[in-house]
């Protein structure tokens, strides 16, 4: 069963005469690990724009659960629904690898005991207790990867989006990463979604969608 659906899905900025995205129709199940790619300007960024719930789209359908996204609460569906990874990490660097878990989960409400909690996500991803507690500067790329992905996850999401998750890692380090994705997806049922531009990511992943360049509004 689809977790998420696009459906004829296009998008055009108000200022624009131009598709930023045109007909897109996915499909997206949990316990897969899916590849978007496309060449600059295809959309991509856009697409996990419109999926995440910070920019809504007019014409077209996406459908989360079986209910329309715009008709949905979507302050709760970013809370609780959906997790994001960045390129950049986007973690507070004054805090440590704990903190940062920590301190997501008391944004979204999170009731359980946190900092076991945190500890136990950040296990999970491959940083143990004396990095844990580590200022996130004092880490490496990769770990500091990690560290995002343990807080994407802080509130148990049904959908992970990641956005060029790898482009600041080496391939060893990316391989790493996408072990991770991968266990999510395959043994705690995540849908996971990753915009890459990288061959080595897509070979990994279960189904790749490539967007392409839309055409001017006629």
């Amino acid at each position: 069963m689809n977790v998420l659906e696009l459906k004829n899905v296009s998008y055009m900025y108000d200022d624009g005469n131009e598709y930023v995205l045109k007909d897109i129709s996915f499909a997206f199940e949990k316990g897969k690990v899916y590849a978007i790619k496309g060449r600059s300007g295809s959309g991509k960024t856009t697409l996990l724009s419109l999926i995440s719930g910070l920019e809504k789209y007019k014409i077209g359908n996406i459908i989360y659960q079986g209910k329309e996204l715009n008709a949905i609460n979507l302050d709760y569906y970013r809370s609780h629904s959906i997790g994001i990874v960045f390129q950049s990490f986007n973690l507070l660097p004054h805090l440590t690898a704990l903190e940062n878990v920590v301190l997501s989960m008391e944004i979204n409400h999170i009731k359980e005991n946190k900092k076991e909690k945190a500890i136990q996500l950040l296990e999970e991803v491959g940083i143990d207790q004396t990095k844990a507690n580590r200022r996130v500067l004092k880490l490496s790329g990769g770990e500091q990867q990690r560290v995002a992905i343990a807080r994407s996850l802080s509130y148990n999401p049904d959908i992970i989006i990641a956005d060029e998750p790898t482009g600041n890692l080496d391939h060893e380090t990316e391989n790493d990463i996408m072990e991770i994705f991968t266990e999510l997806a395959h043994k705690q049922n995540k849908c996971v979604i990753i915009v890459t531009h990288s061959k080595n990511v897509a070979s990994q992943a279960d189904i790749v969608f490539e967007l392409k360049k839309s055409s001017k509004r006629k």
